[in-house]
């Protein structure tokens, strides 16, 4: 079984210009890394347009035409308090991260990409934009994609018992929120305290509202918290994945959290990545027939990028 690795133009057009630390170029510092590591059991797959329907699953639709209208002027219009800007074809853009996150899904629900390959797990490396919430733009993102797969998971094909489980620098507040009374929807996030980093949300207590109460974990780190802090916390996530019993996991891989990226202050190495993704892997063949999917999120350190996600992608080829 090989591991679904997306790779294309289309995903670099989603990245903001100028000295934006969102960059296009993110995803070529991956693939450059990738391509001299020479791992074998990847399968490339082009990018794919998402439907604005399956978008509307999830974003309301005033929303979404206020991103439509912005992508078609040529100035820029903030879509959110400012730090999410738009570009002439930003729609087009993210419905393509928002496709190829489906795709995905689609692959690692079937065991096969479109041409038959058999396929176990999946990587994207632009996507994970899980800032972004029903109504508004966050954090450099603009379609919550994993959000959207979560529904069309469920609507699509039955899946009910989700896991998602976040390691990037911030906290996932567009996914925790927007689920945050879903009983079915297993969240893990280790992140940078919110009271040093955007978007100054994910204390520990919070856990879930509701019937959800209790499926949900945040495990804030204080700046400069390391491997062995990641280490010791991350046993727990693996424990709550693994009573969640998850017919499906997410993992986003966001590589700020590394030491040296340019806007946050968590200092682990790429084995940090390894480790998370090796852990999920091994819930993921117990009890969900493999079924993993992981998106890159954030990370602006092009180096750092470039090894975590390689590192992601050699352990789920393995």
């Amino acid at each position: 079984m090989g591991t679904a690795v997306f790779f294309g133009d289309e995903l670099a057009r989603y990245g903001f210009g100028g000295s934006h630390p969102f960059g296009t170029d993110r995803i070529y510092a991956f693939w450059s890394r990738l391509q001299a590591e020479k791992i074998s059991n990847i399968v490339v797959e082009q990018p794919e347009i998402a439907t604005e329907e399956a978008v509307l699953s999830f974003h309301d639709r005033d929303y979404v035409e206020l991103v439509k209208m912005a992508s078609k002027r040529c100035e820029s219009v903030p879509l959110d308090r400012g730090d999410t800007p738009s570009f002439r074809g930003i729609f087009e853009a993210t419905l393509y991260v928002v496709g190829s996150t489906l795709a995905a899904l689609d692959m690692v629900m079937k065991g096969a990409d479109r041409i038959g390959r058999k396929v176990e797990n999946a990587f994207v490396p632009i996507a994970g934009l899980h800032h972004a919430r029903r109504d508004s733009a966050g954090g450099f993102c603009v379609f919550n994609d994993v959000g959207i797969a979560v529904i069309q998971a469920r609507k699509k094909y039955g899946i009910k018992r989700i896991a998602y489980v976040d390691i990037d620098a911030h906290h996932g507040d567009g996914v925790f929120y927007e689920f945050v009374g879903d009983p079915l929807l297993f969240f893990a996030d280790i992140h940078e305290d919110g009271r040093y980093l955007y978007p100054g949300t994910g204390s520990a207590d919070e856990t879930g509202l509701g019937e959800a109460a209790g499926t949900k974990m945040n495990i804030p780190l204080l700046p400069e918290a390391g491997d062995k802090e990641f280490f010791d916390v991350f046993s727990k996530v693996e424990t709550f994945i693994d009573s969640s019993k998850p017919e499906l996991i997410f993992l986003n891989c966001g590589a700020d959290s590394l030491a040296g990226d340019p806007i946050t202050d968590l200092r682990y190495s790429a084995q940090a990545h390894a480790h998370a993704a090796k852990a999920l892997r091994r819930i993921a063949e117990k009890h969900c027939a493999g079924r993993l999917i992981a998106v890159g999120g954030g990370g602006y350190n092009r180096t750092n990028i470039g090894s975590a996600w390689t590192e992601v992608v050699r352990v789920l080829a393995a």
